[in-house]
């Protein structure tokens, strides 16, 4: 199989193809016989955006795709080497003419050094744009005509992808000026004029629209607001001006429709007003921009493409691949001098969804946002011009001027938790200075706020958790609270009769340590059941295995879903398994063993009590 190399070419305006030989894409390791497949006649014209397309063909005679006239074409076998002849050069023996000499002479200039290859042929070289990598890759094809007229050249790298062409005896700086050595042309737009565009100024009926708009014939003139006729229609056309000269212009017909020029370099609406400006508003619609000129701020922009549907959840694109918002870079010297932007978009999800996509490329520390005034009760007014409408241009004013800071996150103001503090100090948000525990000497000391943690800790049997289960069963009484037990040193039929005990007041048995007090009966030992299912709710392991304390938590998080408790116990805290990091060490060094921390090991036990 041989690697044929083909290339679209344009010739004489129609589409062609033609076939060239592998061995022209690299200079051969030896010489070949005087044999040259001619590839193009002298009547092939060359562009600059050609391509190298790769194909695998047969070893045998090849026909064109397509055959013209213009397009010569002999098929002819290339030789083997033969073991022991020496091949002569095929460039060697053709004379270079005046147009080779100026093609690599021009060549030269753009870092391309053809050496000696010659017309005819594919050459493989070094790309001077990005030197072939961190492999020096020759992947610069480059092909000079047959008549050495033209060449053109395209770089494989991936990464690089450079192109382009040029002829003997044309500028070549006009082809390359704007290309600045990336590989990119710029792209070129459309030159407008009112007059080419049909432009005129507004009828009377437009001046009328206009007018129950609250927006004046003084400002549509100094904004250059125009009209243009499709056949019996007349739309609305916004002039879009840069120092003055007709860049663009959009289009809006009476059902709210809006268009564009196509191929017109876009830009802020309003873009010659914010000239040096150090106080920039922006707004969502043209309409909006002439409101607010009216409200007295000239100072204004409007975006050219409306707003996004929702927030985008991707990183920022690199500034050329921008292309929603590729006018904020079309006019970033416009923006870089302002120290305040203030973002005015419509109050919907798509305008809030614009005014922070603004806000990520123009910078959050620069930007203020403005919140639209209520329309009802659960209405607000939706933009800059529907408040003129409604309110006057005093009140669009208002809203201007109260335009609070463009929230950062993690970047706050005690004015942000005004309601929360408002709520504390006026004790409508419930337990503000916590729950009694039901013992009044306690009372002074302490008090079970819900959001806080409780550690209750001492040395083994010296009651601590007779105390728990005694204080959960004051606040189940006093506020009705209910909890999650992680006990795991009681059965579960123990802990029922000390909980049992402590909330009937009656002993669970009829034995000494009841004393003189009579043992709870059977019908007040059916109901302390019923009181410990709707209060309680067991956190417990079946196997031999420790539990660890996100497996806890999330069974506590579950019994806070599904059953509504308001705390969390957990006795002791030390059998729980910590799974401490190998690199961890204890400050004081003593031995842990499964299940232990350096508290239990020391003799001291933990409880902990969590309010939710």
């Amino acid at each position: 199989m041989i690697l044929i190399p083909y290339r679209r070419l344009v010739l004489n305006n129609s589409n062609n193809f033609a076939m060239g030989s592998k061995y022209f894409l690299h200079k051969p390791s030896v010489t070949i016989h005087k044999t040259i497949i001619p590839v193009l006649s002298s009547k092939t014209h060359l562009f600059q955006n050609q391509r190298l397309i790769f194909s695998t063909f047969a070893s045998k005679p090849i026909s064109p795709i397509r055959g013209t006239s213009n397009l010569s074409y002999r098929p002819q076998r290339i030789p083997p080497p033969v073991s022991g002849v020496v091949l002569e050069d095929p460039v060697e023996g053709i004379a270079e003419s005046e147009h080779v000499k100026v093609l690599k002479e021009k060549l030269s200039q753009i870092g391309i050094d053809i050496g000696s290859c010659g017309p005819g042929q594919y050459s493989g070289l070094l790309c001077p744009m990005c030197t072939g990598g961190d492999s020096n890759e020759k992947s610069l094809s480059l092909f000079i005509t047959q008549d050495g007229h033209a060449a053109t050249w395209t770089c494989f790298r991936a990464k690089c992808g450079w192109r382009g062409g040029t002829r003997a005896f044309a500028d070549v700086k006009t082809a390359f000026a704007d290309m600045k050595r990336i590989g990119k042309v710029t792209k070129k737009y459309r030159q407008i004029t009112e007059e080419s565009l049909g432009l005129e100024p507004l009828c009377d009926v437009l001046l009328s629209y206009f007018s129950e708009r609250m927006i004046s014939r003084e400002t549509l003139r100094r904004n250059a607001v125009m009209q243009r006729r499709y056949g019996d229609q007349i739309v609305i056309a916004f002039t879009y001006r840069r120092d003055g000269a007709l860049v663009s212009c959009k289009y809006r017909d009476i059902t709210k429709k809006f268009w564009q020029e196509a191929d017109t370099l876009k830009i802020f609406y309003g873009l010659d007003d914010i000239k040096g400006a150090s106080d920039i508003i922006i707004v969502e619609g043209e309409m909006d921009k002439l409101a607010m000129e009216e409200a007295g701020f000239r100072n204004c922009v409007s975006v050219p493409d409306g707003a996004p549907p929702v927030i985008s959840d991707k990183e920022l694109p690199p500034v050329d691949k921008d292309t929603k918002y590729q006018y904020l870079w079309n006019c970033k010297e416009y923006l870089e001098k302002a120290s305040r932007i203030i973002l005015a978009t419509d109050g919907d999800s798509p305008g809030q969804a614009l005014a922070e996509e603004l806000a990520r490329r123009l910078g959050r520390e620069r930007c203020w946002r403005v919140t639209w005034p209520k329309k009802s009760t659960i209405d607000r007014f939706k933009d800059a011009n529907e408040v003129l409408m409604y309110l006057g241009p005093g009140a669009l004013r208002e809203v201007i001027e109260g335009a609070e800071l463009y929230p950062i996150q993690g970047l706050f103001n005690f004015k942000d938790y005004f309601t929360e503090i408002d709520a504390y100090y006026h004790q409508t948000i419930g337990y503000e200075l916590g729950v009694s525990t039901g013992w009044r000497s306690l009372n002074q000391l302490y008090n079970v706020v819900p959001g806080e943690l409780t550690i209750v800790t001492g040395v083994p049997n010296s009651g601590k958790s007779e105390w728990i289960d005694a204080l959960l069963c004051n606040l189940n009484q006093s506020v009705g609270w209910k909890f999650a037990l992680c006990s795991m040193e009681n059965k579960v039929r123990d802990h029922a009769r000390k909980l049992l005990e402590k909330h009937i007041k009656k002993p669970f048995f009829d034995v000494r340590y009841g004393e003189s007090v009579q043992r709870m009966s059977a019908q007040e030992f059916e109901e302390g059941k019923q009181w410990l299912s709707d209060t309680f709710f067991l956190i417990r392991c079946e196997n031999d295995c420790l539990p660890n304390i996100d497996w806890v938590l999330s069974l506590a998080k579950a019994a806070v879903l599904r059953h509504g408790v308001n705390g969390l116990v957990i006795d002791p805290y030390n059998e729980l398994d910590h799974q401490r990091p190998s690199s961890q060490v204890l400050s004081n060094r003593v031995p842990r063993r499964k299940g232990e921390n350096h508290m239990a090991a020391s003799g001291r036990r933990e409880s902990f009590l969590s309010y939710y």
